[in-house]
């Protein structure tokens, strides 16, 4: 991969970053001119103390000087504060973080392991009872809402059969530590976990089942059999190899928009990650932690494009200019 092929990926990364931080700052002042007078709306606020929160969510002056000092203030990693909690919002984000990866990420890993094996099956055994069963599964869970699967597992195994709680981290006023604490967290995350796991199995068993139906019409995978070669060692070491870089790039993507969460399926389970944050702040309207939350989804995408980009140029010879 040519060092110039990886200094222009960057830079256009990096110049792509820009735009989104300029489009942060001015898109919720447009939306919202006074966030402090939408905030505090039926209050009876003085005129004084309407300017000193101003004054204190860097809201006063023009639009200018509110971006000099937005730039300013993000160079040295503060993002403001949050007009509910009147804490700052890395702290915020920070708390929501870890429990949004945690659920979104494992369940986009599992999902990418059973959609990829199901799609090399189906792929490779055309036509069969598994492809036709497996392709209908996964056009099904593909086009189902992830929001009305959640709810109607949430109402079977928490509502009716009380499996699994019916939501949050843990336990309400639990004490407890260490392991016991630990396999009460896994307990609250499993079904969230398996209802976006099962709604994005879907993707990535497609994806790849036509990935493979492209690769096993190649010339060279009659010519590995000609040489010897058992079904299952020319799907192993030439099919899956070269059907898989479509993949790749999906679960690159996918791990970029780990962080988003999923809004809908983190408040049904009122599961405190990072679209539980993003729901509480439209509600508020609380401008400084949208514009925080907006900032880390765009800067995850944006990486995660990066990633993918220098991936297929490693991966693949004439992407990467070698």
């Amino acid at each position: 991969m040519r060092l110039r092929f990886v200094i222009g990926k960057v830079l256009g990364a990096l110049s792509t970053l820009v735009f989104v931080v300029v489009v942060n700052f001015f898109l919720f002042r447009v939306v919202n001119d006074d966030p402090v007078e939408s905030m505090f709306r039926g209050r009876n606020l003085s005129a004084e103390q309407k300017d000193r929160l101003r004054q204190q969510f860097n809201l006063d002056g023009s639009k200018l000087q509110q971006f000099w000092a937005y730039i300013r203030e993000l160079l040295q990693g503060n993002l403001g504060i949050s007009l509910q909690s009147r804490r700052p919002v890395t702290t915020e984000i920070g708390e929501a973080l870890w429990p949004t990866i945690a659920l979104v990420g494992t369940a986009t890993t599992l999902s990418m392991v059973i959609g990829v094996a199901i799609g090399i099956r189906a792929g490779w055994r055309r036509r069969s009872a598994f492809d036709v069963g497996s392709t209908t599964f996964s056009m099904f869970t593909y086009s189902v809402p992830d929001f009305w699967l959640a709810m109607l597992a949430l109402g079977l195994f928490s509502v009716q059969l009380g499996i699994f709680p019916t939501g949050g981290l843990q336990d309400a006023g639990t004490t407890a530590t260490g392991l016991p604490l630990l396999l009460d967290q896994l307990h609250h995350m499993a079904l969230p976990c398996l209802v976006l796991a099962i709604a994005y199995v879907g993707e990535y068993a497609i994806v790849m089942r036509s990935s493979m139906l492209d690769t096993v019409r190649e010339d060279y995978l009659q010519l590995a059999r000609a040489k010897g070669l058992r079904d299952v060692e020319v799907r192993r070491r030439h099919a899956v190899p070269n059907a898989v870089l479509p993949v790749v790039s999906l679960s690159a993507l996918n791990f970029g928009f780990v962080l988003s969460g999923s809004i809908a399926v983190e408040s049904i389970f009122s599961w405190p990650g990072l679209g539980q944050a993003t729901l509480e702040a439209i509600r508020g309207p609380d401008f400084p932690m949208l514009q925080g939350l907006f900032l880390l989804f765009s800067a995850a995408v944006i990486l995660a494009n990066l990633a993918v980009d220098l991936l297929y140029g490693y991966l693949d010879p004439r992407v990467g200019g070698r």
